[in-house]
């Protein structure tokens, strides 16, 4: 891979994984395009590492008072101690199907024709979700049940072209949760995700392979620079009841890739 398409690359990740039109639908769509092979194990690494670190940049009020919780026992603890649980609670059903299922879900990369599919799956989820009333649930008022069924939207998710925070934050909003941490928990609720899928991958590295770091550290940086920029545009745009504004697109590249995949 070259510098041109670790920066190209980069920016569809960080862009599209934060953004709910399916970061893992971009990048197959996205290397047909450009004629090349999927990204090598390390850059896919770099550039979710990016990602990591934006997430971090992003939510750190919301990751300091979860560490809060582990040792203050005041109101503030006690806010940091909820999302703690509703993130373990969460992180179950993803880790499951994960688990279970990854090799099948992986298999749907070499098909355009199922990116399609899913892109229309995420934008019709949107569409229904942007337009659902205001929710008043607080992480208080958020129960297993609800954490239960918002990791299992983002297990599922594994699928390309099934945007994980567009499943995530619509499912939550469907079930009356708060706006606000509706989008907070989808991201929270990556970070564990992020991490299990970054253990995974740096254990099936090759011991003492040549490594070119210039695209590496590249892309790395692209993804995370593009992937907090994505971050706070889509954290107004939920806040503001607008998340369906995004399923026009997820419905015309989903059509695309269906009609690409049957006529190409």
């Amino acid at each position: 891979m070259n510098i041109a398409n670790a920066v190209v690359l980069g920016i569809v990740q960080g862009l599209t994984e934060f953004l709910p039109v399916s970061s893992s639908g971009h990048l197959v769509l996205g290397q047909r395009l450009l004629g090349v092979n999927e990204p090598s194990m390390l850059f896919d690494v770099a550039v979710h590492v990016g990602t990591l670190v934006a997430v971090v940049a992003v939510f750190r009020n919301d990751i300091w008072a979860m560490l809060q919780g582990l040792w203050d026992r005041g109101t503030a603890g006690r806010t940091g101690r909820r999302l703690i649980w509703l993130v373990v609670v969460g992180s179950v059903p993803t880790a499951i199907i994960g688990l279970l299922f990854k090799d099948r879900f992986e298999a749907m990369f070499s098909s355009c024709l199922a990116v399609g599919v899913a892109l229309l799956i995420t934008g019709t989820l949107l569409a229904v979700a942007g337009r659902a009333p205001a929710g008043d649930r607080d992480a208080e008022r958020t129960g297993a049940g609800r954490a239960l069924l918002i990791g299992a939207a983002q297990g599922l998710a594994i699928t390309p072209g099934l945007s994980r925070s567009g499943s995530t934050i619509s499912v939550a909003l469907l079930l009356g949760v708060d706006r606000k941490l509706a989008a907070h928990y989808s991201f929270l609720l990556s970070i564990p995700a992020i991490l299990g899928a970054l253990l995974l991958q740096v254990r099936d590295l090759e011991a003492g392979q040549a490594v070119d770091w210039a695209p590496l550290l590249i892309g790395g940086a692209v993804a995370g620079v593009t992937g907090w920029a994505a971050l706070r545009v889509l954290l107004r745009v939920v806040q503001a009841g607008r998340l369906h504004w995004f399923a026009p697109y997820c419905w015309v590249l989903g059509l695309a890739a269906v009609a690409w995949s049957i006529w190409g």
